[in-house]
């Protein structure tokens, strides 16, 4: 990329409030993406399925690695998810993106790795949800209301004419401040006592619902409407399994990467495709407005080293990296 090295010393952070001042609009965001999806596929973006530790504590810890051609970056993040953490008054999730020069492997920039996992769940989610979700979807129910909801509110709302959120989640807290969030864009929010209320009539439904410690499922795929999509950014653990098979068409976000994970998702006879086959239009997201279909995902490091690439670029194309 012609930059200089760097030491130590003077190596750039991107830090979440920078992040924010640069205004990375969501469609940038999901077109850089499928840009990288599709360079995957030509064979110009390289990505190794994650990497995941469990001590046995309840921590989950990850490592992703990405590659690729134009810009000519090599992302690496890793991540640790402590539910210990609230007593320490800090997120229980905490990550860090270190970005190189994918030729000469010079270091480039330390990208505040909890920023870009925010915003690249959310925009694999809109990625599958411009193909897989009725385009003239008006409501949206979140089960769970943490910071990946509010990411997928942001992201989902330029995306969709939406009107109306329903919010469930254990915490009355993050519930009413997403609710807070929608009114402020101009959308009836609805808090409710179950998530059966939420779901029910929603032509969106997203679940986020943390995985450590794991939950017992408890959502019925039978409540969606006929015509719903779900983005399942939870890897499904929230749902009953005997109800998966309500969906019409169900997709996952890489098929390799879920042959090297020791516990399936969902049984593989019942998925569509993944990410890559259904962007490069291996297949149909959706057949008829009737089908009810949903996007089940891990996440993809081919999705941090978009988002992670792109701030870099833009970043660095705004003068504020120093150094």
């Amino acid at each position: 990329m012609n930059d200089q090295p760097l030491a130590a010393e003077t190596l750039p952070y991107l830090s979440s409030a920078l992040l924010d001042r640069l205004s990375i609009s969501t469609l940038d965001m999901v077109d850089e993406i499928e840009r990288q999806i599709v360079g995957q596929r030509r064979g110009e973006v390289w990505c190794a399925p994650k990497a995941v530790v469990l001590p046995g504590d309840d921590r989950y810890i990850m490592a992703t690695l990405g590659v690729a051609s134009a810009p000519p970056v090599l992302a690496t993040k890793s991540l640790v998810v402590n539910p210990r953490n609230a007593e320490r008054g800090l997120p229980t999730l905490n990550s860090l993106i270190t970005l190189l020069d994918a030729e000469t492997g010079l270091p480039l920039a330390l990208v505040d790795g909890n920023w870009v996992t925010e915003k690249r769940t959310a925009g694999l989610s809109a990625v599958a949800a411009r193909r897989m979700a009725r385009n003239d979807a008006a409501s949206i129910a979140f089960i769970g209301c943490g910071v990946q909801a509010r990411g997928h509110l942001e992201a989902f709302a330029e995306l969709f004419p939406l009107s109306e959120i329903r919010a469930f989640g254990r915490g009355a807290a993050n519930r009413d401040a997403l609710c807070q969030m929608a009114r402020s864009r101009g959308l009836e929010a609805i808090a409710c006592e179950t998530a059966r209320a939420a779901v029910e009539g929603a032509d969106i439904v997203v679940t986020t619902v943390t995985l450590v410690p794991r939950p017992t499922p408890f959502l019925d795929a039978n409540w969606l409407k006929a015509g719903g999509f779900a983005v399942m950014t939870d890897q499904g653990f929230p749902w009953l399994p005997e109800t998966m098979r309500r969906f019409d068409r169900i997709v996952v976000d890489d098929l390799e990467q879920e042959k090297n994970m020791a516990r399936p998702m969902i049984d593989s006879a019942m998925v569509a495709g993944d990410l890559t086959g259904l962007v490069c239009g291996d297949f149909a997201g959706r057949e008829g407005p009737g089908e009810t279909t949903t996007f089940l995902f891990r996440g993809l490091a081919v999705g941090d080293l978009a988002v992670a690439a792109l701030a870099y670029q833009r970043a660095k194309a705004a003068g504020v990296l120093g150094g």
